[in-house]
């Protein structure tokens, strides 16, 4: 064997070893991209699972939404009146006191009177009492 044939035989040696680590390379990497076209029809197919439920879900929520609504309408005018019922309460108590003032200015004014005629009274009285005896 002569330099150049040791040299071609090295060469296709190398390109033996070559052609089977790509071949290894490129089973594996079919190996690969087939466990990930598998995980992407799992994730698919779970994700469209989830859609489903999520529409349900939703679809649930603007019931409940809707029902609430609903309900509250129904409550409103309670709040409402029970709104003006401490309104009413609150203007008879604004009354109330006016009332009390007034009375109590009132009985100011009758016990001012009251006493007034009983000093008028008693003037009247000794005034009398004084023309008798002449």
């Amino acid at each position: 064997m002569t330099g150049g044939q040791v040299a071609g035989l090295i060469a296709a040696i190398a390109f033996l070893i070559l052609v089977l680590f790509i071949g290894m390379f490129l089973v594996k990497m079919n190996k690969t991209l087939s466990e990930v076209n598998r995980s992407m029809k799992t994730m698919t197919s779970d994700v469209d699972v989830i859609s489903h439920q999520a529409e349900d879900i939703m679809a649930n929520a603007n019931e409940l939404l809707e029902d609430v609504n609903k309900k509250v309408a129904t409550i409103d005018p309670v709040f409402q009146a029970a709104a003006d019922l401490g309104e009413s309460v609150s203007d008879l108590n604004t009354a109330t006191r006016n009332l009390t003032e007034k009375v109590g200015d009132t009985a100011k004014q009758t016990a001012k009177t009251t006493l007034a005629a009983r000093v008028g009274k008693t003037a009247f009285d000794l005034y009398r009492n004084h023309k008798n005896k002449d």
